[in-house]
Formats: structure tokens, C-alpha cells, sequence
């Protein structure tokens, strides 16, 4: 595609950082905008009317992840290929956005310096995921093209600050549906109200909340009550506490990795 133009369609949430995007994009003569989307109903159905030769795509969406958009557009427009721009550095989240077929995975505070590199290593047919996400000390360009990437496996702790209580919960979903679509369990600490939007999100999208909770794959915990762990002469503690390193024992003993949100 050196020579030919590339139809492209930036999928983002927020219209500011669309027009970054696209303007970035568009400094390669052969680099067409074609379409944009807010939203990830609207980014599949933008994407199966247009049919667009790649797409810049980003992870947290209203209605629909970024990830589900890949997963339906790649099975109904096959030649379509998709290179993720997400701010998420999760293990989980990069390699379940992988899994769907995308060939690539760039982080947004590298958009700078990887954008318009991941965007052409994808249109040769080569994955490019950014080189902060690659924990073997490498750069991106020290890999063999033949190299599946993998991002970086370690224990790890992120603070995120919401714009609402529904980003919250859009991410928390996320966040559990990635983790325990690459096989590990996962231990939720909230209230009991999110604890409930959790569940109903989470078997909307076809999990079987019971079962994993008895497999000891979804772990949720009252955020009150794990509070009182960190009051070291509140006599709940010893209690409580027990009660969130058993749970944690307990997974351990039959998974290597564990995601606590």
C-alpha cells in the first residue's frame, strides 16, 4: 500500500483528540481520513459502511470497548486492519486487544513518536506494539520483524481518576472482562451498589457471574469492610484481613496471576 491511498477511520471518544489524530495522520500524502466515530456501535457500523483499509482505534468507548469493536469489525470486514491507541498499560488489556487480530498497540502518550511508525508497520502486515510496553530493555526497532511482542509481565499498581461514576464502571468492566478472558481470576473491592452494576455489565456481555465466582476466577469484596484492614487497631482487622489473604491464597494456588481492582 507504499503507493496507493490508505483509507483510514480514527475511532476516539473524545473529538479533541480525534483532531490531533487525524492531522498527524494526514501529513502522509497517501493518508486519507475517511471517517471518524465517538462511540463503539457507531465505529462498527461506520466501519462494515465505509469498509476502511485500517483503523485507529481506541479502548475505552461509550456502549461498546474498543476491544468488541475489533472482534466485529475484523470477522465482517476481514480486510480491515486495526492498530489500538488506548492511554491503558495493563498486561491483560494489551494482549487481549492483540488477541483480536489487531497488529498493532500504541500507547497515547507515545502517539508522537509511534503513531504514524505503527500505522505503516501494520500496513506491511508486521505488529508494532509501543516500546514501553516491551520489557526486555529493546526498542521497537531492535526486534526481529518476525517477533511476536509481547508487553511487559509485572506486578504492578495504577491509579485512574474518572470524569464520572459511568467511566468508572466502563473501565471496572473492562478491566475484569480482560482479565478473565486471558485466564486469570480476578479480585473486585467495592461497594456493594458497583458491585452490582458490575455483575449486571458483566453477564449483559454473556458471563456466567455465579460460576465464576464458585470456580474462584470472579472474587468480589465489600470496599467498607476492606477498608478496616488498613485501621491497625480496629478489631475487624485481624478479621477482615484474613478473609482477603485467604481469598488471595486461595487463587494462587491454582493461577500464577492475579488482577485486583
Amino acid at each position: 500500500m507504499e503507493n496507493s491511498i490508505v483509507r483510514i477511520l480514527v475511532v476516539d471518544d473524545f473529538e479533541p483528540w480525534r483532531r490531533v489524530v487525524c492531522s498527524s495522520l494526514e501529513e502522509r500524502p497517501n493518508f486519507q481520513i475517511v471517517g471518524e466515530a465517538g462511540d463503539g456501535l457507531e465505529a462498527v457500523w461506520t466501519a462494515e459502511d465505509l469498509i476502511p483499509d485500517l483503523i485507529v482505534l481506541d479502548i475505552g468507548l461509550p456502549n461498546l470497548s474498543g476491544i468488541e469493536v475489533a472482534r466485529r469489525v475484523l470477522q465482517s470486514v476481514p480486510g480491515t486492519r486495526v492498530v489500538f491507541m488506548s492511554q491503558e498499560r495493563s498486561s491483560a488489556i494489551v494482549e487481549e486487544a492483540l488477541r483480536t487480530g489487531a497488529g498493532g498497540y500504541v500507547v497515547k502518550t507515545d502517539a508522537a513518536r509511534d503513531l504514524l511508525q505503527a500505522v505503516e508497520a501494520v500496513l506491511q502486515g508486521n505488529q508494532f506494539v509501543s516500546a514501553t510496553l516491551i520489557g526486555d530493555g529493546r526498542t521497537q526497532s531492535e526486534h526481529k520483524s518476525s517477533e511476536t511482542f509481547r508487553p511487559q509481565k509485572a506486578e504492578h499498581h495504577k491509579v485512574e481518576f474518572y470524569p464520572d461514576d459511568a467511566a468508572f464502571v466502563d473501565d471496572f468492566v473492562l478491566f475484569i472482562e480482560s482479565a478473565l478472558k486471558i485466564g486469570n481470576p480476578v479480585v473486585v473491592i467495592a461497594t456493594e451498589s458497583h458491585r452490582a452494576r458490575f455483575m449486571e455489565r458483566l453477564e449483559a456481555g454473556g458471563l456466567d457471574v455465579a460460576v465464576a465466582v464458585e470456580q474462584k476466577r470472579y472474587i468480589p469484596l465489600d470496599i467498607a469492610a476492606s477498608l478496616a484492614t488498613f485501621v491497625v487497631d480496629d478489631s475487624r482487622s485481624n478479621e477482615v484481613g484474613h478473609s482477603i489473604k485467604q481469598a488471595l491464597a486461595d487463587v494462587v494456588e491454582t493461577y500464577p496471576h492475579v488482577a485486583v481492582g
